[in-house]
């Protein structure tokens, strides 16, 4: 079995390394033109695209616009202006891949400070482990042992414009060592990955009333992750970072002075290129672009493309459509927390993605309990395409302090 598990962790890794541009767009046009359908977006640090906290992740990972609280910095900064405590600091866990691989876990720390009334400062500490990875001789002699890791560091700044509408932006560093300066197979030295990105955000909410009970609605949008492309080495082709676009809404409404219901959707896009169909030409040897278009230059320039570089789904009667595979790269979020006299939450979601673009689909469930200044909350996460799936019995575990 530990040989098992040290087999899966390699195979994972070199995954993880050999997402290059160039090589994927490469091996992705030929699955296509034998006839696969499959043509998902690779980026690298794909850890940052990780839901970290317990409250979201028990609602299907929505975010954008859900009730202002100590995670905010990963979904919308811009809603710490709207948060009602001085500041708060949050805690999660999260075993990852425990199908797969017992030692990979996610670690993440946030927290936010409010200077006055408009006014929020935030940070979080996003720490990745792929536990330890051992290589042998062919003799069974213990070569080389190394501990792949990555990480992220950001502040952010939230103002409120008016009393119902802020922004917010967040700075981040990144830090992604996963060879601990291995030799590649042509001889290069490796070097850790870094990246300097930022986020931006903007939220809005009012209250109005439904009948004779008070209700409040919100909206959000925040682009995330917008930054420089990442090498492990200096001769290595970079490979962009999860540049994504969400977008979200919430309702909540309160049942009676103890009872309160919400109900939550996000809509996701990567804002990163879509690898285009290519064939090789027999007489060069050369990769030649057949549907879709070349990765771009810029990275904003990448982000715009984005919702129109595909290489478009087959019609079936020999046109392509690149508006249904856009499509397509759009995840869905939608969830619902009940609150009882703001003391202890139920909450449930569903998660979709085309499959296509990756086939993550699954259900969450969620519950929380406060007291006085502090809360405890835990998700767990239910694949609906059977218990095999590498996401299966995920659970996340929050705690958090508020005063």
């Amino acid at each position: 079995m530990k040989a098992r598990n040290r087999s899966l962790k390699i195979v994972l890794f070199i995954s993880l390394l050999t997402c290059t541009y160039h090589l994927t767009k490469g091996q992705i046009g030929i699955s296509q033109l034998i006839g696969a359908q499959l043509n998902t977006i690779q980026t690298a640090v794909p850890f940052l695209t990780i839901a970290p906290d317990g409250r979201s992740t028990g609602m299907g990972d929505v975010g954008a616009a859900s009730a202002p609280d100590v995670n905010s910095q990963h979904w919308n900064s811009a809603k710490y202006a709207f948060t009602q405590n001085k500041g708060g600091i949050a805690f999660i866990y999260t075993p990852w891949l425990t199908n797969l691989i017992p030692d990979i876990n996610l670690v993440y720390l946030a927290g936010y400070y409010r200077i006055n009334e408009k006014n929020v400062v935030s940070s979080s500490i996003r720490y990745f482990s792929l536990g330890t990875l051992t290589f042998t001789s062919l003799g069974g002699i213990v070569t080389s042992q190394y501990y792949p890791r990555e990480f992220a560091m950001d502040a952010g700044f939230s103002r409120k414009f008016t009393d119902h509408f802020s922004g917010g932006v967040v700075f981040r560093y990144i830090n992604s060592d996963l060879l601990s300066g291995q030799l590649t197979p042509s001889g290069d030295k490796t070097n850790p990955g870094t990246s300097f990105a930022g986020d931006l955000g903007l939220y809005y909410q009012n209250d109005i009333l439904v009948g004779e009970n008070d209700a409040q609605w919100a909206l959000g949008i925040n682009i995330s992750n917008i930054g420089t492309p990442i090498s492990y080495s200096v001769d290595a082709d970079k490979t962009p970072i999860p540049t994504n676009l969400r977008l979200g809404g919430r309702f909540s409404y309160n049942i009676n002075e103890y009872n309160t219901i919400s109900f939550h959707a996000d809509l996701n896009k990567l804002l990163v290129h879509t690898p285009g169909l290519y064939a090789q030409d027999t007489a060069s040897g050369d990769l030649i672009l057949i549907r879709g278009k070349e990765a771009p230059k810029s990275v904003v320039l990448g982000m715009f493309q984005s919702f129109y570089d595909a290489p478009g789904v087959d019609r079936g009667n020999g046109t392509y459509s690149v508006a249904t595979e856009e499509f397509n790269e759009i995840t869905c979020s939608l969830g619902a927390e009940y609150l009882y006299k703001n003391l202890v939450s139920i909450r449930s979601g569903y998660f979709h993605e085309h499959s296509a673009k990756g086939n993550r689909k699954y259900l969450t469930l969620g519950i929380g309990a406060r007291f006085r200044i502090y809360s405890l909350d835990f998700s767990y996460l239910v694949p609906v395409n059977g218990q095999n799936n590498p996401l299966a019995n995920t659970i996340r575990i929050m705690f958090t302090i508020q005063w």
